[in-house]
């Protein structure tokens, strides 16, 4: 589906908004549709709202000879997005070569050292007005039955790293608290805020990899905290004055704790026989923090929710270190959201993962594993051009795409597949969710847990 907007850069072609709930279509619409295809309104739409950045980092073009815009970096960068054929720069270059792309994208051959060297002088920030422009415009998915009794904004917190390797010096060799060199890292550090509504990320910042201080993913979620929000944190994030700024504020926390962690249990709270299906174990008000310094324990009532999981040792990691602590089989998850039940919290927890999904998708179908460029300014340019596209899919068609429908779209554009075909697929139903549970009732049936 992401691969619908390459065409409204490259070829114009643009298939039809779907609505929350696709229907069939007639061969009257799906003509008519088809005749649509060839417009360029939302080319023209997205090429309308990056106007503004036509003259960003022209100051120093004192001759007025700059050919190479910011407004045309970032269509370049959406062309290589979403076009699986450009795999590298010089691809994109020669690309941007052809007649029907410049002609549609007002766009010039340019040079690589050129395409490298702008991104120094462009604001990355500036495309926050774009982002701000189409969450206006964008239409929340309607949440499930158990996400309907969470209050606020649900935001999925984590973080991922984008491995630059030697070439950037700035990120190789980073000065340390005392003002030498002494910690040094090959990649930057991207720390996402999902937004489980709209299935876009709400907010995000790109620091070093280090994970100290500043770069901390506890001190980076602390400067975008924000009211009424619900914010869903793995243990990485665990520490109490976080949770005191969250709750402080008007928000809920819901966040995995360590296995060892030490508490004392104040109240034991009743299992309805829903929470005893979905695995919880315990409901407690508890309190934490004792062994800490006054200013930095718990100032509020804190719930523990105890969930069953499959426990695993420790595992290692391909090249080297390990994935992560193991697990002894209990989840236990810290939240100060009194009225939500515990068969809530414990999926609320397990959605998580669906910020994992969208990472591994952020890389590998929107090609941000590679980067175009290994500056700061680059990388953020590359982002907002994800997170921009990933806005403008949800207002298109409010569906979420996956690995068959990257693949419809990479024989279209290579003219295996038709418009009929595209267009069946878009209106297709979604129904997975039932295919699931038919497939759980199976297994149920036949004695398989």
């Amino acid at each position: 589906m992401y691969f619908i907007i390459l065409h409204n850069i490259a070829l114009a072609r643009l298939p039809r908004p779907c609505h929350d709930i696709p229907v069939a279509s007639t061969p009257d619409e799906d003509q008519k549709l088809a005749a649509e295809l060839g417009h360029f309104k939302q080319l023209r739409k997205v090429a309308g709202m990056l106007a503004f950045l036509h003259d960003n980092g022209c100051d120093r073009d004192k001759a007025g000879n700059r050919e190479l815009h910011f407004d045309d970096y970032v269509l370049l960068v959406l062309l290589w997005m979403f076009n699986p054929a450009l795999d590298s720069m010089r691809a994109l270059q020669r690309a941007a070569d052809l007649e029907q792309v410049c002609k549609n994208l007002n766009v010039k051959r340019f040079s690589l050292g050129s395409f490298s060297e702008s991104c120094r002088q462009f604001e990355p920030s500036m495309l926050k007005g774009v982002v701000e422009q189409l969450a206006g415009e964008m239409r929340p998915t309607a949440r499930g039955e158990l996400f309907k009794r969470l209050p606020g904004i649900v935001e999925l917190v984590d973080g991922t790293l984008l491995k630059t390797l030697r070439t950037v010096v700035e990120a190789m060799w980073l000065p340390g608290s005392d003002g030498k060199e002494a910690h040094r890292t090959h990649a930057w550090k991207l720390h996402l805020n999902f937004d489980v509504d709209r299935h876009v990320p709400a907010s995000w910042e790109l620091t070093d990899a280090r994970g100290e201080g500043k770069s901390h993913e506890r001190s980076v979620l602390r400067k975008r905290l924000a009211a009424d929000h619900t914010y869903v944190m793995d243990r990485n994030y665990a520490e109490f004055t976080l949770f005191n700024d969250i709750h402080r504020i008007g928000s809920g926390y819901v966040c995995r704790l360590r296995d060892n962690a030490a508490y004392e249990v104040l109240e034991d709270r009743p299992l309805s026989p829903a929470d005893v299906k979905a695995g919880v174990l315990g409901d407690q008000v508890v309190r934490m923090g004792d062994g800490s310094k006054p200013a930095a324990r718990p100032d509020h009532p804190m719930r523990l929710v105890r969930v069953k999981t499959t426990p695993h040792e420790k595992r290692g990691r391909v090249g080297g270190g390990t994935a992560g602590p193991g697990s002894d089989g209990v989840l236990r998850i810290a939240t100060n959201l009194p009225d939500v039940p515990a068969e809530v919290i414990a999926f609320c927890y397990g959605y998580r993962w669906t910020l994992e999904v969208f990472i591994r998708f952020l890389k590998q179908v929107l090609g941000c594993r590679h980067l175009l460029s290994t500056r700061r300014e680059g990388i953020e340019i590359q982002i907002y051009a994800a997170v921009i596209c990933c806005m403008m899919v949800n207002i298109l068609t409010g569906r979420k795409p996956d690995k068959w429908m990257v693949t419809l779209m990479g024989l279209y554009l290579g003219g295996w597949a038709s418009d009929a075909d595209v267009l069946r697929e878009l209106n297709k139903p979604d129904n997975t969710g039932i295919k699931l549970r038919a497939k759980a009732e199976l297994w149920k049936k036949l004695g398989v847990k």
